[in-house]
């Protein structure tokens, strides 16, 4: 944090919960344990504040606190910032900034778990970069499908591994005419309705024009 500081770097971290901390939050605790057993649904509120340790910190910094109470119970949370309360409030800072990165995350470890992106094990840099390229390329491919093709469908949000095993790997006797490549699905196919209406959205989506040259 010192670093980012010196080079006038914004940040936002995860801080680890610890007694103060939890303390500094136990009003907005205490009121999400109340709003979630009158009911029944996660609540959630937080607290902007100025933290500065014991020891490790050489000064104060912002520190935004989220009392939360779900099913299982209290889970606070708390992140340090360099950011501005008046640049972003605690609500938005948490969850559309930071929870963000989470996010981008996710997607990096679905690529990783699901399109085999850390099949990195040749002997050359060049065959592992191609590899790695080939992934990407495929996940490209498996987000444009999933973004237009599996709209309003149950397997829109659905990732990467779930799309191939439902949607890809499934079996089809191929012929191929003159005119047209067939693919006959098996009768029995629980996925034949959806195939068909990922068929006929994919068939219907358009590509946005190209930027025009400039002058």
């Amino acid at each position: 944090m010192a670093g980012c500081e010196q080079k006038d770097m914004h940040y936002v971290f995860g801080l680890a919960k610890n007694r103060r901390l939890i303390k500094i939050l136990g009003k907005e605790l205490h009121a999400v344990q109340q709003q979630f057993q009158a009911t029944g649904a996660p609540a959630r509120q937080f607290q902007d504040f100025s933290y500065r340790t014991r020891k490790s910190w050489s000064r104060e910094r912002r520190v935004v606190g989220k009392a939360e109470h779900l099913a299982q119970g209290a889970n606070p949370r708390f992140v340090v910032t360099s950011l501005p309360p008046d640049r972003l409030a605690a609500q938005a800072l948490y969850e559309d900034l930071y929870c963000a990165r989470g996010e981008m995350e996710n997607r990096l470890k679905e690529q990783q778990l699901c399109l085999f992106a850390d099949r990195t094990s040749c002997q050359s840099m060049r065959a592992n970069q191609l590899r790695l390229w080939l992934s990407s390329a495929a996940y490209v491919l498996v987000q444009a499908l999933r973004q237009h093709g599996l709209r309003d469908t149950p397997l829109a949000q659905a990732r990467c591994d779930t799309i191939r095993l439902k949607l890809l790997k499934i079996g089809a006797v191929v012929r191929v005419t003159v005119r047209r490549v067939w693919f006959s699905l098996a009768s029995s196919c629980p996925y034949q309705a959806l195939f068909a209406q990922v068929f006929d959205q994919l068939c219907r989506w358009q590509l946005p024009p190209p930027d025009p040259a400039p002058a």
